[in-house]
């Protein structure tokens, strides 16, 4: 049976199914968006409704360190453009596409937890995407909506994220996990293309792929089963716990499961992950060939 959705939380973010979504498709309240890796997917073929946002422009050069979150006005103005409003719900999903780009999976989390750091509060994800919305033979459209730029207002929400020097301050504390979501490879420093390939010291290993569905990266497991993954690694809700990886796209799947799919009560965000802890020589980093001990959770 379908778990019923929440419509009257302040702040929340939910996933939703294909066919709650077909039942409010047509809802005034609902705001649409569509965020396939390329926006030539979009134009082949989308859910009816919807409007296309690109989430590659969320994250900009600062001060010449790439793929950082785009200031709150940058974040205002490309949300507006889109016609998002306060007294909406929007609904955010992805699909693997057809054209070249990302197409990994991580498209509507990363666009949905940028929205609710900007303080937007109604956020939905489409469980399964496009490609499960396809394969069950529901509408599909080329027809671009009639939307309005709208004027609403970012509010930025400063406490899902951490700096680097909290990074380095929290990450010692003996009830703190800091996660980092990259593949394996990368976390031992195997491959990667960074300065200096690894991990930061004492973070553990927890590939964000483990949450989804092996054939639709869009569609996560079912709770049960990341029930169990987090047991695994030792995660609960006792902890404070830090979300990593690469440049802070990756972490943004395990931050949403945690935080609002699993109501976690102390989960933050490293946006600079290990691009901006890695770009610094003075910040230790552990690899697999380290002489230093690894901190791991097997």
């Amino acid at each position: 049976m379908e778990k019923s959705v929440n419509l009257d939380n302040a702040l929340l973010i939910q996933k939703v199914s294909t066919n709650w979504l077909e039942t409010h498709l047509k809802d005034e309240s609902i705001i649409l968006i569509d965020t396939q890796p390329n926006v030539h997917d979009y134009i082949k073929e989308h859910i009816p409704t919807s409007v296309y946002l690109d989430g590659s422009t969320l994250q900009r050069t600062n001060n010449g360190m790439p793929a950082t979150f785009a200031s709150a006005n940058v974040m205002q103005s490309i949300f507006r453009r889109v016609g998002i409003q306060s007294d909406k719900i929007v609904v955010v999903y992805s699909g693997k596409g057809s054209f070249k780009g990302w197409g990994d999976g991580l498209e509507s989390f990363m666009v949905s937890y940028t929205l609710a750091r900007c303080g937007y509060d109604k956020i939905f994800i489409l469980d399964g995407g496009i490609d499960k919305w396809k394969s069950e033979q529901k509408p599909i459209s080329q027809a671009f909506p009639q939307i309005k730029s709208s004027q609403v207002t970012m509010n930025t929400q400063d406490h899902y994220a951490v700096t680097i020097d909290e990074v380095k301050r929290l990450k010692e504390k003996e009830n703190v996990m800091l996660l980092d979501a990259r593949p394996t490879s990368f976390y031992q420093g195997i491959s990667g293309p960074w300065i200096r390939n690894g991990h930061i010291p004492g973070a553990v290993n927890l590939p964000w792929k483990l949450f989804v569905d092996e054939t639709n990266p869009y569609l996560l497991k079912p709770d049960h089963i990341i029930q169990s993954i987090l047991e695994k690694y030792h995660i609960s809700k006792e902890k404070e716990i830090i979300c990593s990886c690469g440049t802070g796209r990756e972490a943004t799947i395990e931050f949403v499961i945690l935080n609002w799919f699993l109501n976690y009560p102390n989960v933050q965000l490293y946006e600079g992950s290990f691009t901006e802890w890695s770009a610094d020589p003075s910040n230790p980093v552990e690899s697999q060939n380290s002489s230093s001990v690894q901190k791991r959770i097997m």
